[in-house]
């Protein structure tokens, strides 16, 4: 029987606003990763390529810590949340200056799959010894 396994993997502060994010995240939330790819290589905004980032990540979790089949995995959680503001200020006319904030966010993906099946190990055939030819002496 197959069992399935949850991976995670985080991907914080990124320098894009959590809105643009998320926008991007819901077209691949609940898919496999092997259409989120194909899905986010064709879209054109900035953020597809932290959210690609992000499910290759768990991806390769998945794989070579937990032993998961690639061919089998499904994002099951696509979380988008904001991170901390950087608190700016722009200048303007007057001398005066105008407060603004720079968003980041951080994007958390959940990956499910199956197992890879664990290959047997060969058993090993016992091989009969073949009797060494008899040596032919030499007349005189």
């Amino acid at each position: 029987m197959a069992t399935t396994q949850t991976v995670r993997a985080y991907i914080k502060g990124i320098d894009i606003a959590p809105r643009k994010v998320s926008i991007v995240a819901s077209l691949v939330r609940g898919r496999s990763v092997a259409d989120a790819f194909v899905i986010l290589d064709h879209t054109p905004r900035r953020s597809a390529k932290a959210v690609k980032k992000a499910i290759a990540s768990a991806a390769a979790n998945a794989s070579n810590n937990n032993g998961l089949d690639n061919k089998s995995l499904m994002i099951t959680t696509l979380s988008v949340t904001a991170g901390p503001r950087l608190k700016r200020f722009k200048p303007h006319m007057r001398g005066m200056a105008l407060p603004f904030q720079k968003k980041t966010t951080h994007i958390l993906v959940e990956v499910s799959g199956v197992e890879k099946p664990k290959k047997k190990p060969a058993a090993k055939k016992a091989t009969p010894v073949a009797p060494e030819p008899a040596m032919k002496e030499e007349e005189k």
